[in-house]
């Protein structure tokens, strides 16, 4: 029997109101340390992270409290980045943003469709099922596994929204699909369990450690 998976999906800390790939704020700093005082002591086996600045700062903190190391995976950027684009304005970025969300099979100049965000996240979450039924089929420490995954609150909700049934998601939150892009605050955790051959969302954008 496999071993139960826990996936944290863990949006970045806040980042610096600005263009590019920018680091997190000193406000940031803080909720990420305060997200690594809460897995502390969770047993963390795993961190993944986007490639992007304020992912990988905020998993930084992570990897420090629990003695992980941070792997970056090219599946967790963010749907599109303002500045990706050379010559879009902040304006323009939004626009593009709010038509992807619109429609999930949007693809934008630069960047993917929500869609192909939802499938690079999946793929992601597939492999690393597989790794676990493999080193259970080897025999290998049959505790369950935790696995911290630090990404955007985009990717989050572009997962989710293509993924579970809208009457499930509602359960979290009235009107989530409308509303998804403000719902997923700055280092929330959203978790995820594998069991009996799929994953259930069990919580989502959770930010009580934060205080």
């Amino acid at each position: 029997m496999m071993n139960k998976v826990t996936v944290y999906l863990v949006r970045h800390a806040i980042k610096e109101r600005t263009i590019g790939d920018v680091p997190i704020t000193s406000e940031g700093e803080i909720q990420a340390q305060r997200t690594a005082q809460y897995f502390s002591n969770l047993g963390i086996h795993t961190i993944l992270a986007s490639p992007l600045r304020r992912a990988t700062d905020t998993a930084q903190h992570i990897s420090t409290s629990t003695n992980i190391e941070v792997n970056i995976d090219h599946r967790l950027r963010e749907r599109a980045n303002w500045g990706d684009l050379p010559g879009q304005t902040f304006e323009e970025f939004v626009e593009m943003w709010d038509r992807c969300t619109r429609d999930p099979d949007y693809i934008p100049p630069i960047g993917d469709s929500a869609r192909q965000a939802c499938e690079r996240l999946s793929s992601l979450l597939a492999d690393l099922v597989e790794a676990e039924v493999e080193s259970t089929e080897l025999g290998n420490d049959a505790s369950d596994r935790n696995i911290v995954i630090v990404t955007h609150g985009g990717l989050i909700t572009d997962y989710l929204a293509n993924t579970f049934p809208e009457s499930d998601l509602n359960r979290f939150h009235t009107h989530f699909i409308s509303q998804q892009s403000q719902l997923v605050p700055e280092c929330s955790i959203t978790e995820l369990v594998y069991e009996d051959g799929s994953f259930n969302l069990v919580r989502f954008a959770a930010v009580e450690h934060l205080n």
